[in-house]
């Protein structure tokens, strides 16, 4: 135990607050930036790693977490990110369950308060890291650095660049990395508590180090910040003992997480970070320097925030005569001055704040960098979550060190201070208010990112899911113009053109698309749907079987197979392919359906109705089933058991004028016909224009005429 003089704290211009208020203080702070966000939707990734994440659901064995990635694939497949964060998918899951369905606001709150409990937390990891470990006569843990410490954390709470790690619902993986870590940390410290050397806090320490790794990979770095701030301390009990445990549980944790990671790297694509393809060495390491460039100045000026910066957002530097070069030259000359005063400084308290702030800047943003191994993206602002602390510490301290020189411009640098810290808050709410909905999220990136295929993707998907397909068509038609082998815009273009049907230009897109990527089966199927329409029909069934060649569980191509032998007349073809699709997919109504309806049609009343029965036991409350199933009964002359599920059908959906129109053609048969009267009018009010309707409700009318006539 010793005590450090931090010889600039005093100088900065804030109160000297308790501990207690201090945390209250930087968490409230925390909470004002991003409360406006507890209200959004589920956006971007969410969809994948919460929406359609299977591993969420309690049906689902809570075992499947452990041997699945991020997103719910199985970490074993090929098309798995080798991403594993079991911890956090099991955070998503009990808010599943404490929600009882996927109802975004839980997901947000937690969110939001995990962050404000990690932004208070960072008082007490700057005071160690600036002041070192020192004790009362009680062994609490003593401060230091309290103004130094809270300015940092303040700035840490309020910067912008953490509101994709807390709006966005799967930077709920970063958030616990972070907690782990300062947890880790903090427990590291107290093995040393009062001159004592502790193992079992080591122990604890390295089991909460592999529970951060369990939230997210970088979560292993803690061990390298620890190791460097120990370095700096004057006890040296248990030295050998420390770094054995250290190392061993390092070492563990790598090889364990190699394991998992099926001894082999994920496979990206050259779209996901296009540098990495780069042509030789020189331009790699050209470029990857340009992405740490672009991410310090995310650090120093978060204004130009977007939700993705791959598809040509960040043009490759493919000559050292590029003006970018300057970037990196310019971050290289700051970090090496920094680097100098951290290790040449006559100043040994600078020395010691500079590395350590250098080192929780810089290690935790190792994972990311492409150093080790390549990563699936460009830039990533969540990555810089714990990054950002080392960040805010440098800059608290620069900002104290200025006081301390600089004293008679104090009031200028309060001024400052408190300038910038409104800049972050009003920065951060607006920011969060934009993580609220894809629409507002999406289009906040275009004047960002205008060269972003993929940002031009996300706005046109955004606006066909919310009908406007008009405008989407122009969104779709940039993406592929900027990247011209998006495949997953063709796609898209060539459905909405084959719903509006242009059909000619949708089966060259989509021709297009295949050619680019012929593994791609959704494009296969559509291909198909849209040579089928052009009664290319020989051509429509092979695109479905590509479809199905590579995707081997495809239940909707098998269902469109169906429909191109119906139109074919090769009845029994449909339904091998339609039973296949009902296989694959029990719940899939279509296909149920039109076999009973081809059924029908063909006669095969006892069959048709031994299929529309086994439907409703998988699909009880289907009224289509329903109303199929009740027009061959009808036909069979079962007139009640008809009639049940033809009012079964109108419950559902009340306002089907067929369900009503052919319940009054069954009364009609059956005899009943003033309710037969009934319906048909009905059906007629719903759809006036409904084919035969009308003609059985004047034939009906003539008969009650004359049963009239005759009567006494």
């Amino acid at each position: 135990t010793y005590e450090l003089d931090i010889y600039w704290d005093h100088q900065i211009p804030l109160p000297k607050l308790a501990p207690v208020q201090a945390k209250v203080t930087v968490a409230l702070l925390a909470l004002l930036c991003f409360i406006n966000s507890y209200d959004g939707e589920f956006v971007f990734d969410d969809s994948e790693a919460i929406v359609n994440n299977k591993d969420l659901k309690p049906t689902t064995p809570l075992n499947n977490i452990w041997s699945n990635d991020f997103w719910g694939s199985n970490l074993s497949s090929n098309s798995s990110h080798k991403s594993y964060r079991p911890l956090t998918v099991l955070t998503f899951r009990l808010n599943y369950l404490l929600a009882g369905g996927l109802h975004p606001v839980g997901f947000h709150v937690l969110n939001i308060i995990l962050h404000a409990v990690i932004s208070a937390l960072m008082i007490d990891v700057f005071a160690i890291l600036i002041g070192g470990l020192a004790y009362d006569e009680k062994g609490g843990m003593l401060n230091h650095a309290p103004k130094t410490s809270l300015l940092a954390a303040l700035f840490f709470a309020a910067h912008p660049v953490h509101t994709e790690s807390v709006a966005g619902i799967v930077g709920r993986a970063d958030l616990l990395c972070a907690l782990f870590f300062q947890l880790s940390f903090l427990t590291y410290c107290k093995a040393f508590n009062r001159g004592r050397f502790s193992i079992q806090w080591v122990v604890v320490s390295l089991l909460l180090c592999t529970a951060a790794m369990l939230c997210k990979e970088q979560g292993i770095t803690v061990l390298v910040q620890s190791l460097f701030f120990f370095f700096f301390e004057i006890l040296r009990t248990g030295l050998l003992t420390r770094l054995a445990l250290m190392g061993l549980g390092g070492l563990s944790m790598l090889y364990a997480r190699w394991r998992i990671m099926g001894t082999g790297p994920p496979a990206f694509t050259e779209v996901d970070n296009p540098a990495s393809f780069a042509e030789n060495i020189f331009l790699r390491i050209v470029n990857y320097n340009y992405y740490y460039s672009l991410n310090a100045w995310l650090l120093l000026c978060p204004w130009w925030l977007c939700f993705d910066w791959s598809m040509g957002c960040v043009p490759l530097i493919k000559s050292a005569t590029d003006w970018r070069m300057v970037w990196l030259l310019l971050l290289w000359c700051i970090l090496i001055g920094l680097i100098s005063q951290a290790l040449c400084s006559q100043d040994s308290q600078r020395r010691r704040t500079l590395t350590l702030g250098l080192v929780l800047l810089v290690v935790p943003f190792l994972p990311a960098c492409n150093l080790f191994f390549r990563v699936g993206f460009v830039i990533a602002e969540r990555v810089l979550y714990l990054s950002s602390a080392g960040y805010c510490l440098l800059l608290a301290y620069s900002l104290g060190h200025c006081c301390f020189c600089w004293s008679r411009f104090r009031k200028l640098l309060c001024v400052s201070v408190l300038a910038l810290l409104c800049v972050y808050v009003a920065r951060c709410a607006l920011r969060s208010h934009q993580w609220r909905s894809e629409q507002s999220l999406f289009t906040s990136a275009l004047p960002v990112c205008p060269l972003n295929a993929k940002v031009h993707y996300n706005v046109g998907k955004n606006l066909a899911d919310r009908g406007n397909t008009t405008a989407a068509i122009g969104y779709y038609r940039e993406a592929v113009r900027l990247h011209p082998t998006y495949v997953h815009a063709m796609n898209n273009l060539g459905n909405i053109l084959k719903e509006r049907n242009e059909l000619i230009e949708a089966e060259q897109l989509l021709s297009k698309a295949v050619s680019i990527q012929p593994d791609f089966a959704a494009a296969w199927m559509n291909l198909g749907i849209v040579q089928n329409s052009l009664q290319k029909f020989d051509e429509a069934e092979q695109s479905y079987w590509n479809a199905i060649r590579f995707r081997k569980k495809y239940p909707d191509c098998y269902y469109n197979l169906g429909r191109l032998y119906a139109d074919q007349n090769r009845h029994v073809d449909a339904l091998n392919a339609w039973r296949n699709a009902t296989v694959l997919k029990p719940d899939h109504s279509l296909a149920w359906n039109n076999m009973v309806i081809l059924l029908d049609n063909t006669g095969n009343l006892g069959q048709a109705e031994l299929i529309g029965r086994e439907a409703l036991k998988l699909l009880p409350n289907d009224h289509t089933i329903m109303f199929s199933l009740a027009n061959v009964l009808g036909k069979l002359q079962k007139y009640k058991e008809s009639e049940g599920f033809f009012l079964h059908a109108l419950r559902i959906n009340p306002n089907a004028a067929s369900c009503h129109g052919n319940l009054a053609v069954l009364y009609h048969r059956w005899g009943k016909l003033e309710l037969a009267k009934k319906h048909y009018e009905l059906s007629l009010k719903l759809d006036p224009e409904a084919p035969g309707t009308r003609d059985n409700y004047n034939m009906l009318r003539r008969k009650l005429d004359q049963l009239k006539r005759h009567t006494p």
